[in-house]
């Protein structure tokens, strides 16, 4: 062990307490040393901060560490300062400072007693802290949740571009650049846009031995949270929500069930923000409910589970808020709650940015809707998409432990590889989907591919069967994703191999979570599925019913509430109300029948029905409900609603939906008819009437989205329908 190598390791016994490094660490640290640019890629709970801090502890000079998050500077200060005997060894410079608070700072820099100083890069730009940044030596400087860089990555931030440009002004020094999650695509981004592509490369696995991943239907996701963390009292937990409405509801049901909870969103004042995040970190609550704002860099080591709400905007953002799960190496699940309405809220959001974002915003979409849908082994997809790859299946995800049918995959993986030489390899995905199922979109035209023979060539299967080849080849790394051009599919020396001599391939049939047989537990990990008998004998009642009443079945029960109905057995009106989309005016109108064959059959199957389990329900404090029915009754234009409750109109359709599901009538036609033509009413209605088999929004959207349609004027015409001819 040369000198270097002892050094390093008295450091690292006398600060950190450590007797050896993890991982690659060790190697990081020495590189730095030797005055080498460094791209270090370490999973949540890898040890990144340890490579800048030790290094920083023995070279002459100041490290200048640019870190994205006060909360994530004071908690890494307040460590450090723990590690040493000198207050000054560590300090942040930002805007939570006063003028005597950075003169401190400056005198402590100047007086030689701190090694190291974080700064966000906001305050990295301004004037007179370059010129202070003039003053003194800096040892090297360190970009920590580099991923901010990358426009690609799942949380990028502008001012991480002028980093390079700031630093080179300063005066040169090594670099070091540090993220948890990043796709090939993100790193060449970070390492191009610090101009460091020829620093040393250190990846460590993604894989997380003691993480188990599983995703789920949406159905009745509140009740199940409560189930599971009842199931785990004591347990530390965070969930993300999409939105901050839907942080506080959750929050609040969860404390009225008697578990301890807290909110964290940036819709709060930071003294309330600090205090929930301290006090889920001191353990006096249980579980926070968050929005994304909540967790990067929060090194709490026993979070026992998280989960997602609504699936996130991206594989690399759910990636690192699942990694804050079991960072001690303990049991960690993280759970997911998937709906394509999710989805299609996420892209709603997307429509007033920039062309630009709005299309890496989409790329980034598909590949968290092929990981939520595909059967494969969680921990491969995961693995695959950051560009590592993993021989056996983790035997420890939702996929391993229920794996869905195979099918023989060799004839559908030549048709893609062929289609994708016969376009040059200059296409996305979705592109080829659309040629082999004969659809013809305004990319399809330009290229005059309709004229291809591959076009409609595989029409006998749907898009999703091909989307599920096409994710398993990359798997298989028969075809890849450009990294410059991301998203265009090309073939490896692997796919062109296959080309040549084709051998049996066996692939896995996809979830569907728009179909009601989808299997579903009634609790975590396990559990009763579907009754399927009782299922398709619900289904016969349905349709009868229909018949009778010269309905569409959906209109009398949805299929997810006959899936759920087949899993909680309601055998009273009121537990019948507690079924998914099945609100009182619903039940008292068709229910009466339902319940009776539920009774019926489970006495003559002498079934045991899964225990009552009942949630308290949160009081409705919102007056949006009681707000939008009279406005309606008195003909005020919807978007003056949503002006009015804050809601923005996918919101408010939302609530309208909840409020006609439950029975409630409402009339919009006065909206409908000044916004759309008698023509185009009658063309969306009949649909719903006669052609319409589910009331599935996406379904009606790919009958009905070429006729120029948006997606929220079929809504309103299915509002129009469910309420005239169900109410």
């Amino acid at each position: 062990m040369d000198n270097k190598e002892q050094q390093i390791f008295y450091l690292l016994k006398k600060y950190f307490g450590f007797n050896t490094f993890k991982g690659q660490q060790k190697e990081v640290i020495l590189s730095l040393l030797d005055g080498n640019d460094s791209f270090v890629l370490m999973p949540t709970g890898g040890g990144k901060s340890l490579c800048y801090q030790l290094p920083a502890m023995l070279l002459d000079g100041t490290a200048i560490i640019i870190s994205p998050l006060i909360a994530l500077m004071k908690n890494q200060v307040d460590s450090m300062r723990g590690f040493s005997t000198d207050s000054g060894v560590a300090h942040f410079l930002n805007s939570s400072l006063n003028k005597t608070e950075i003169a401190q700072v400056k005198s402590d820099i100047l007086g030689g007693k701190t090694k190291l100083l974080y700064v966000a890069p906001e305050s990295l730009t301004k004037e007179d802290n370059v010129e202070f940044l003039k003053k003194f030596k800096i040892s090297f400087f360190a970009v920590d949740e580099a991923h901010c860089i990358s426009e690609w990555g799942h949380d990028f931030r502008p001012e991480y571009r002028r980093i390079r440009p700031i630093i080179n002004e300063i005066g040169r020094a090594p670099l070091m650049a540090l993220t948890a999650t990043a796709t090939p695509k993100v790193q060449h981004d970070i390492q191009k846009n610090l101009d460091m592509l020829d620093a040393e490369v250190f990846k460590s696995s993604f894989r997380r031995h003691n993480l188990y991943y599983e995703v789920r239907p949406k159905i009745k996701a509140s009740k199940e949270i409560i189930r599971y963390i009842k199931n785990n009292t004591g347990k530390s937990g965070i969930i993300y929500c999409l939105s901050r409405k839907k942080v506080e509801e959750l929050a609040e049901m969860l404390v009225v069930n008697d578990i301890k909870a807290l909110p964290y969103h940036a819709g709060m004042d930071s003294a309330t923000r600090s205090r929930n995040q301290d006090m889920f970190l001191h353990e006096e609550v249980d579980v926070i409910v968050a929005t994304i704002a909540f967790g990067m860099g929060i090194d709490k080591p026993d979070v026992r589970f998280v989960i997602h709400y609504n699936i996130p905007k991206s594989l690399e953002g759910y990636y690192q808020e699942t990694g804050r799960a079991g960072r001690d190496g303990g049991e960690g699940k993280c759970i997911t709650f998937y709906s394509y309405d999710d989805i299609q809220k996420l892209e709603k959001f997307m429509q007033n940015k920039p062309v630009n974002e709005q299309e890496i915003g989409k790329q980034l979409l598909f590949e968290t809707v092929s990981y939520a849908e595909s059967s494969v082994c969680r921990v491969k997809q995961l693995l695959n998409y950051f560009g590592e790859e993993m021989e056996e299946d983790c035997g420890n995800c939702d996929n391993c432990l229920n794996p869905k049918p195979k099918f023989e995959g060799k004839e559908d993986i030549l048709t893609i590889l062929n289609t994708i030489v016969r376009v040059k390899e200059r296409f996305k995905a979705e592109h080829i989907v659309n040629i082999l199922v004969g659809k013809k979109t305004d990319e399809i035209a330009t290229y005059k591919h309709e004229q291809l023979e591959e076009f409609g060539s595989g029409n006998e299967e749907n898009a999703r069967h091909w989307k599920a080849v096409i994710r398993q080849m990359l798997i298989h790394q028969f075809i890849e994703k450009e990294i410059v051009n991301y998203g265009l599919l090309k073939l490896t020396d692997g796919g062109r191999e296959f080309l040549k001599n084709p051998v049996s391939i066996m692939l896995t049939k996809d979830h569907n979570f728009e179909d009601g047989s989808e299997e579903r537990d009634s609790g975590f990990g396990g559990g009763s599925a579907t009754d399927t008998v009782l299922f398709s004998m619900l289904k016969d009642l349905r349709k009868s019913i229909a018949k009778k009443l010269n309905l569409p079945p959906f209109v009398i029960f949805s299929d997810p509430s006959l899936q759920d109905m087949a899993i909680q057995y309601p055998i009273t009106m009121n537990e019948l109300t507690m079924v998914s989309g099945v609100g009182q005016g619903k039940a008292h109108k068709y229910g009466k029948e339902f319940i009776e064959l539920i009774q019926k059959h489970v006495e003559e199957n002498e079934i045991e029905r899964p225990q009552d389990f009942i949630v308290k329900s949160v009081v409705n404090k919102s007056t949006n409900k009681v707000f939008i029915i009279k406005n309606i009754d008195k003909k005020m234009p919807l978007d003056e609603i949503c002006n009015a409750t804050g809601l923005e109109m996918p919101e408010l359709l939302d609530e309208i939906e909840a409020i006609v599901n439950s029975c409630t009538r409402l009339n919009i036609n006065y909206y409908i008819d000044s916004i759309l033509d008698e023509d185009a009413v009658e063309d969306i209605y009949l649909y719903f009437k006669e052609d319409a088999e589910t009331d599935s929004l996406e379904e009606a959207m790919e009958e009905l989205g070429d006729s120029g349609y948006s997606e929220e004027e079929v809504r309103m015409i299915r509002v129009k329908f469910i309420s005239e001819m169900g109410n």
